[in-house]
């Protein structure tokens, strides 16, 4: 059966980049794949972004339409529950991980709990609230308790843009392998840019690199690129 794969983390964790990234590498191995963005929290970082882009290669990005399609507001398509339902789609859900973006999977409970599910909870070590092994696990708590699921899975994204080395990398495993540990979740991918990558070995500490394209620059970046 096609997955259903949930993706959260706290704000600036990467998670909407690995969201993209991952409705990529899917619709490559040749799945019919839909990307739906449910962050209602970040305004700079949404999936959304691609959706024109993700159309010309053959995957639908789900997000609000026309006037509110790049608005700061709590607005949900009506086709997330079809999405959630249609299980000839691989399906990833880009969730907002505040309270407030985690508390919009719970109108969904019942439809992503009969389809079957898993959660990958993105982590950077280097961001306020997930710094340690307490913060993770009281993050963690905090978003399946207001989400009413389960995290079936810890991703690490040790990243510093250009600052990130392997010593950045091995840190953060560190980190999120304590957590597993003593949870007992799932634990086996880094994430890192595509532009840094040649600083990371494939493997480091038993866990499989996962390079990410560079999709969502903030506004800033984009007009530093036009020159402005």
């Amino acid at each position: 059966m096609n997955k259903l794969i949930i993706v959260i983390g706290a704000y600036g964790s990467g998670k909407s980049e690995y969201s993209i990234n991952l409705a990529r590498h899917y619709m490559e191995e040749g799945l019919d794949t839909i990307l739906v963005d449910m962050d209602v929290v970040n305004p700079y970082f949404r999936s959304r972004d691609v959706r024109d882009e993700f159309a010309k290669i053959g995957i639908e990005v789900i997000a609000p339409d026309g006037q509110f399609s790049h608005a700061d507001l709590p607005m949900l398509s009506p086709k997330i529950k079809w999405a959630i339902e249609n299980t000839n789609k691989t399906v990833i859900l880009d969730v907002g991980g505040d309270p407030a973006g985690c508390r919009t999977l719970g109108r969904y409970n019942e439809e992503i709990t009969k389809r079957g599910y898993e959660i990958k909870f993105v982590i950077n070590t280097n961001r306020p609230f997930t710094q340690n092994k307490a913060q993770i696990i009281e993050m963690k708590d905090m978003l399946e308790h207001t989400s009413k699921l389960k995290i079936t899975e810890l991703i690490s994204n040790a990243n510093l843009m250009e600052f990130t080395e392997k010593s950045t990398i091995e840190q953060g495993i560190d980190i999120v392998q304590d957590v597993a540990n003593e949870l007992g979740l799932k634990f086996d991918y880094f994430l890192v840019l595509d532009k840094y990558e040649n600083k990371v070995p494939e493997q480091i500490k038993g866990k499989q690199r996962f390079t990410l394209k560079y999709f969502l620059s903030k506004p800033w970046e984009q007009l530093i690129m036009k020159g402005i």
